[in-house]
This record gives C-alpha cells, structure tokens and sequence, in this order.
C-alpha cells in the first residue's frame, strides 16, 4: 500500500517548494510565480479613478450632499446605508435624500464628462 501512494504521488510537488532562481540568485517557488487572477493594468485604472473621484467629491458637492453621498455608497470608511438609513439619521425624510443624491451623482457625471 505504501508504495502505490508514493506511485502516486511521485511528481506532486509543494506549492512553497523551491523550483528556480530569479536573475538575483534568489529561490522561486510555484507560490511566487503564479497569477493571483488580477489585472495589474484594471487594477491602476481603478485606483486613478477612484483618487479621481474623491477628488470631484470634495470639490464639488456641498456639506449637506457630501455627507449623504458618504453615507449612502459607504465612502471614506463608513458602511453603505439606504436611502431610509440615511435620512433617520439627517432626520429628513427618505425622498429629500433621493432628490439629493440624485443632484449629487449629477453633478459628479458632469464632473467626469467635462474631464474626459
């Protein structure tokens, strides 16, 4: 029985096990040179774009429109609250939050248009 396992697994190898070098000398394992699925390239573009957006946030919306905008899509640390979550804590009703964040996302589209 012993032998048919090692039969088998014969040429498994460790995914930390060393199997080259780079130009350094240093050792790579299977673990070092395998893709982790992501996009370096969509992964910097998001990145810009979200700096981007930050950036039109503080610039363009008001007090009253940044703090709902914040609160609704969970920005700068905070969890994302519904539009009803957001207006029991502002103590202003649910469709005055909408009519808000609706000129909010207007005026950042229009941000993002005239940058493009």
């Amino acid at each position: 029985m012993h032998f048919r396992y090692t039969k088998k697994s014969l040429n498994d190898i460790s995914i930390n096990e060393p199997i080259d070098t780079d130009k350094d000398g240093n050792t790579l394992t299977l673990m070092d040179i395998m893709a982790d699925g992501n996009n370096i390239h969509d992964d910097v573009d998001l990145l810009i774009r979200s700096e981007q957006l930050y950036n039109f946030i503080n610039k363009a919306l008001n007090p009253r429109e940044l703090e709902i905008i914040t609160h609704r899509y969970g920005l700068f640390g905070n969890e994302p609250l519904t539009q009803r979550e957001v207006a029991k804590m502002l103590n202003i009703s649910r469709s005055y939050v909408s009519r808000i964040e609706k000129k909010a996302l207007t005026t950042l589209r229009e941000m993002y248009e005239k940058d493009s």
